[in-house]
């Protein structure tokens, strides 16, 4: 090698290259899996197109391509959950068979807060409500009541799962602290004016009854009540 010449090296090897990984594509399952989450946590009102794009990372434009509004998102989101419910089994007695469904509807309306308010007010026409519904009235139908009948039944049944869904999830204290707060408010419910309210207000505070409401009491009553009709 002459004097002043450089040395030549071998070419350096070439840097690894990261591969990219591609951005999850937008798709309806994915919207409408958002959309609920969405849901679940900030409530219904919170839920917007706007704000459901920027949950995803995408433009609120691109949603169009999947869903055609807000409308369709919630009649979705109201199916998706409804399928979480337990159908009916007609091959069980149906009080059986409609005590179980009962139990996982409250269930199931407690996990999502928002369901209950948002189904009560909507035309649900989706494949998992009209399979749920159908599973109901022939279960009830199977049984000896009329389609009329079973209709009224199912009804009755649900109104007593959604009032008590939504006295569970608004009232306005935990049922732990019912003893505590019988003590706040026994002044407001004097024995000479309110003398069994009061009782009841003093076997709470002295640890006598919980006062805790009991789903299934009610729902009891209404089947035992069906029966007789049956």
């Amino acid at each position: 090698m002459q004097d002043g010449e450089m040395a030549k090296t071998d070419n350096p090897e070439p840097i690894p290259q990261i591969p990219q990984i591609p951005q999850l594509g937008l798709s309806r399952e994915r919207v409408l899996d958002a959309a609920l989450r969405m849901a679940d946590r900030e409530g219904i009102e919170a839920l917007s197109m706007r704000k459901l794009a920027q949950e995803l990372g995408v433009k609120a434009m691109s949603l169009y391509n999947h869903v055609t509004n807000k409308d369709d998102i919630l009649d979705a989101i109201v199916d998706i959950v409804i399928s979480e419910i337990e159908v009916p089994d007609l091959g069980l007695d149906w009080k059986t068979a409609m005590r179980q469904r009962a139990i996982s509807a409250h269930a199931v309306l407690l996990r999502h807060p928002w369901m209950t308010t948002t189904m009560v007010s909507r035309v649900n026409k989706g494949a998992a409500m009209l399979r749920y519904v159908d599973a109901t009235l022939g279960c009830l139908h199977e049984a000896g009541f009329s389609l009329e009948m079973a209709d009224y039944a199912w009804n009755a049944i649900d109104n007593h799962i959604y009032g008590f869904t939504l006295q569970e999830l608004n009232f306005p204290f935990e049922a732990r602290e019912y003893g505590e707060k019988a003590k706040n408010y026994i002044s407001l419910i004097p024995c000479d004016r309110y003398p069994y309210l009061n009782q009841l207000a003093q076997n709470v505070m002295e640890g006598r009854y919980n006062g805790i409401y009991d789903f299934e009491f009610g729902l009891a009553l209404i089947l035992d009540g069906l029966e007789r009709l049956r």
